[in-house]
């Protein structure tokens, strides 16, 4: 009886001390709420698997879930989501109360969980929404989403998210490298969204299998740059590892020479150790090359093992036992006993009651050992037993396969078509692309006769292209697209035709430089329908258009098609148009001015989009809704819409659809300016597992509301991280650029403030040139001017202060080209752009002397549709303009107490300093702060004022230059001047005389 290795069961993990510790580190991150993510690559039987059955040993041991999922090898033909359905499985059988109530709250888990009930069927893709042509930009437009797929994803991070807060998630990805491209995205979905969960992802693949044209290639390559993300490469053993590891698989001692040449041919591969070992007859022959290896170790089997072998081979998954029983042809008891051979000599192992290979290697040598005509029948068989049988998810793909690989076509085409159906409704549309790729590639080989019916190559060239398009390839869209275009006959109908050519122009808007192609094929659609009878076809081909024309500013003809297409969807029941429509004149009537006709339309829109559950169409209304009132300044009713539309987004999943995001981003933006400020720092956050640039928008806003708190060290982490989105999104540029010049100025680094607003306007002119943001950045970089421009003149350092003047001329000059040249959305600039142009002249005002407290009263006027904050910016400036100018030091005083009441209530710490350094040298008494004395003259300027307090508390002039961000010199320097001022011969002399002539209050540890 020859050797029976054990294989690496009941040994002790030999060698990976420190792929364990890196993999027992990143647990323990996601333990403290750091989540993390580990890709482990490494050769075909490295011991990747094993690594991760330790691991997940350990961690359940720890207290944590652990939840495993396999990728099998189908060649993107198995059931989309296949490792994250058989990962999450235990969720919907599991005995826990919270974990029950939070996958019942997400009803979209049904399409991966057969235990739930069939979530929600989405509209079908010729009359739902709208799709390219319903996003936001009014330059281009983005690609178009899948709804069911991110609803989906989102009910998956969700889930997880709620079971992570009560314990860790630890979820095991086994060969990633055979995974279908619906679950690379929902994998790149959650890796790119880890932050504060509980929660480890761990997914394995090999190295050698992923080549340059590998569909992984990507992803990982997108992946690896996040912070959350580490690689773990499991390299093969060393010698002493490896000689190591033969000693502990064998169950009895054997030579060395026979250890040695174990080691050399393995070449440090344990699952090559494992095979040499077991093969060899006797511990003598040992057999070379890796497929001689393998097959020597099966050979050593009975025949009728073999033979089930084989069979299971074929499958390319786990196998039931009534399964290879109906094929095998063996009668159960030589059936039994070939199995337990297989299992007793670790070639099966079973699991969950299937029997399946233990190492994906012996599956592949066993299956490519198969001759033609073998494999052939054997797949038959497989596709026999599928389609008499009925087997719940994924039957139809399995079908597919098996009868792919023995030549039925027939029997795959329809089988295709309808894996294609499912992988739809399973919001899996890379899967379905898939699908009906490979119907495309067998479509001749199948007599006509025998082909399903209503179904022809022009649908699946229509249809490839949707789903190109919702997975996310555009390209291939356009390709497939153009190939429908091409393959119109004489024998199309006009309809048809139509539709062919709408989603040309669909899929071409989601490509740059086409927007010549796109209106040519729109115009190709409407010629073909312009003369019909009204129908569903005839009416999105319609709203289409309107959305494309208004896109190219053709605003008449877009109307004129809007209301055809309403005329004709209501005609027709068409609903999805309707309100795709409907959304088109109400921004067609926003911009021309009619207020209460965009309104009504688009409240129309709404309700149509939700009746027909069109849901990109609802949130898309929603958002436009709120825009509008927002673009007049009505803040609270826009505040009302934009919270409408997030709910409604959470409701249906959709949180991070295009429309989801820009509601959220939105929303965060107006409670800066109507003075509604958030405590909570989370209120900054996009959520628990973002995306980066996603974040990036949210924190770039965020930072506004960081930076006017005086939170300068948060702004500090915050902003540099921000400067790589720049390109992907230019609001967060403008959001976050904004934020930086704040900073610098509110430090005192004038000179820096106004450099970081002329490089950010040189970027914005490249990218976006006249964007009506330019005006605000314009103000914040001329406000910086004017403040270094007045140092300098104090200083005597005319050069400079000239400099600063013509600095100041530039940004003034800029400030007024955006408000002239950019596009408002409506027909005049509004009430916000308007406020700040009239901060920008009052600013101007102040390059060369005191500034014109007219101009600032109608600056702090211009600012009362709600702009708390901004507004009390501008009454300190209207203050400080009356005083300097000898003006009504009532009107000033009153400023001063508006503008420190804003400050104060919303914890803008800058703002009510510089109000209380003003107040206090006016005399002017505030709430909550000493009362001044108005029987003196107050001889020291605000800097010199602010050094002299700070040594009343202690500070040597290193601590006083740091916390005014001045060097040390210049501390002395204003020190200096202070004492001469005041008559004194030392600091501490210094400090006592102006406490008697109250030109000091007594500062606080805070000040």
């Amino acid at each position: 009886m020859h050797l029976v290795p054990r294989l690496g069961s009941g040994i002790p993990i030999v060698a990976r001390t420190q792929e364990m510790r890196q993999l027992r580190a990143a647990f323990a991150r996601a333990e403290r709420a750091e989540a993390g993510a580990v890709l482990l690559s490494g050769d075909a039987g490295v011991g990747k698997t094993r690594l991760l059955t330790a691991l997940g040993e350990f961690t359940a041991g720890a207290g944590a879930l652990v939840l495993t999922g396999r990728c099998i090898d189908v060649h993107e033909g198995g059931l989309p989501y296949l490792p994250f359905a058989e990962a999450l499985a235990p969720l919907a059988t599991t005995s826990d109360p919270a974990v029950t109530a939070a996958v019942r709250a997400r009803p979209a888990l049904g399409r991966l969980l057969p235990q739930m009930q069939q979530a929600e069927e989405y509209p079908a893709i010729e009359d739902g929404q709208l799709t390219a042509s319903e996003q936001v930009s009014t330059q281009r437009l983005g690609p178009e989403q899948d709804l069911g797929q991110l609803q989906l994803f989102d009910a998956v991070l969700g889930v997880l998210t709620v079971i992570a807060q009560r314990r860790p998630v630890v979820i095991l990805l086994e060969d990633l490298h055979w995974a279908d491209g619906s679950t690379r995205n929902l994998l790149s979905f959650l890796l790119t969204r880890l932050r504060t969960q509980r929660l480890l992802v761990v997914a394995s693949y090999r190295e050698e299998d992923v080549h340059r044209r590998h569909p992984l290639r990507a992803l990982l390559s997108e992946v690896v740059r996040l912070g959350a993300v580490e690689r773990v490469e499991v390299k093969p053993f060393g010698a002493e590892d490896a000689r190591a590891f033969v000693e502990a698989l064998a169950d009895e001692p054997i030579g060395q020479d026979m250890i040695a040449d174990i080691v050399s041919r393995s070449e440090g591969n344990p699952f090559f150790v494992e095979e040499l070992l077991a093969s060899a007859k006797d511990c003598r022959e040992l057999p070379a090359g890796l497929a001689e290896v393998l097959l020597a170790r099966v050979e050593q089997l009975s025949p009728i093992t073999r033979r089930i072998l084989r069979v299971v081979s074929v499958a390319k998954d786990s196998v039931a036992h009534a399964a290879l029983a109906e094929i095998s042809g063996l009668d159960e008891l030589e059936l039994d006993e070939a199995l337990r051979e297989a299992v007793q000599h670790h070639v099966l192992v079973i699991e969950n009651g299937f029997y399946t290979f233990r190492h994906a290697l012996l599956q592949e040598a066993v299956y490519g050992d198969l001759l033609p005509g073998e494999r052939v029948r054997m797949h038959a068989a497989y596709a026999t037993r599928i389609r008499t049988r009925t087997q719940g998810r994924g039957q139809d793909a399995r079908l597919a396969h098996h009868s792919l690989e023995s030549k039925d076509f027939v029997t795959a085409l329809a089988a295709l078509l309808r894996a294609m159906d499912e992988a739809e409704k399973l919001g899996a549309p890379g899967s379905a692309l898939r699908h009906v790729e490979q119907a495309l590639s067998i479509w001749d080989a199948v007599p006509a006769a025998d082909r399903p019916p209503d179904v022809d190559e022009l649908r699946l060239l229509h249809e490839a292209s949707y789903f190109a398009s919702t997975s996310g390839e555009p390209e291939r869209a356009v390709a497939y697209s153009r190939s429908a275009t091409e393959a119109l006959g004489p024998e199309t109908g006009s309809e048809r035709a139509a539709k062919v050519w709408r989603r040309h122009a669909e899929a071409l808007l989601s490509v740059e430089g086409t927007l010549d192609e796109v209106v040519e094929a729109i115009d190709k659609a409407w010629e073909l329908v312009e003369h019909t009878d009204a129908s569903s076809a005839r009416a999105w081909v319609l709203a289409t258009r309107a959305g494309i024309l208004r896109l190219i500013d053709r605003h008449e003809e877009a109307l004129q098609c809007a209301l055809a297409a309403v005329a004709d969807a209501r005609a027709v029941g068409a609903g999805g148009a309707e309100a795709a429509a409907l959304v088109s004149l109400g921004t067609l009537a926003d911009s021309a001015g009619d207020i209460e006709e965009a309104r009504e339309r688009l409240r129309q829109a709404e309700r149509k989009a939700r009746d027909s559950g069109a849901l990109n169409g609802e949130l898309r209304a929603l958002h436009f809704l709120g825009l509008s009132y927002d673009d007049r300044a009505e803040i609270h009713s826009a505040l009302k819409y934009y919270a409408k539309g997030i709910d409604r987004a959470k409701e249906t999943g959709l949180t991070w659809s295009s429309f989801g995001i820009e509601l959220r981003t939105k929303h965060l933006m107006l409670r800066f300016v109507s003075g509604d400020w958030p405590d909570d720092d989370d209120a900054g956050r996009a959520g628990r597992g973002v995306s980066s640039l996603v974040a990036g928008r949210f924190l770039g806003i965020w930072a506004q509301f960081v930076v006017a708190r005086g939170r300068f060290a948060d702004a500090d982490k915050i902003l540099p991280s921000l400067r790589q989105h720049w390109k992907a999104d230019y609001s967060i540029a403008l959001a976050s650029g904004d934020a930086a010049i704040q900073l610098a100025s509110w430090r005192g680094d004038h000179a820096g403030a106004v450099r970081q607003a002329s490089e950010l306007i040189d970027w914005l002119e490249e990218v976006e040139p006249a964007v009506l943001g330019g005006i605000r950045i314009s103000v914040h970089g001329l406000a910086a001017a004017v403040a270094q421009a007045a140092e300098a003149r104090v200083r005597g350092d005319l050069a400079t202060a000239e400099a600063a003047v013509a600095a100041g001329e530039k940004l003034l000059a800029h400030g007024r080209h955006c408000a002239e040249h950019g596009i408002p959305r409506s027909v005049s600039l509004g009430p916000e752009a308007l406020a700040w142009l009239a901060r920008l002249e009052a600013l101007g005002g102040c390059l060369r002397g005191a500034g014109d407290p007219a101009l600032w009263a109608k600056a702090v006027d211009a600012f009362g549709y709600g702009a708390v904050y901004e507004q009390a910016m501008c009454r300190l400036q209207h203050a400080k303009s009356l005083l300097a100018s000898d003006g009504d030091t009532a009107l000033a005083a009153s400023e001063l107490l508006a503008a420190h009441e804003v400050a104060d209530r919303l914890g803008a710490c800058p703002l009510r300093e510089a109000v209380r350094e003003l107040g206090h040298r006016a005399r002017v008494e505030l709430p909550g702060e000493p009362a001044p004395r108005r029987d003196v003259v107050d001889p020291l300027t605000d800097r010199e004022r602010d050094v002299l307090e700070r040594v009343a508390l202690g500070r040597t002039n290193r601590q006083v230059g740091e916390e005014l961000y001045i060097s040390e010199k210049t501390v002395s320097v204003h020190l200096s001047r202070v004492m001469a001022k005041l008559g004194a011969s030392r600091r501490a002399e210094a400090v006592a005389i102006a406490y008697d002539r109250g030109l000091l209050a007594a500062p606080t540890s805070s000040s």
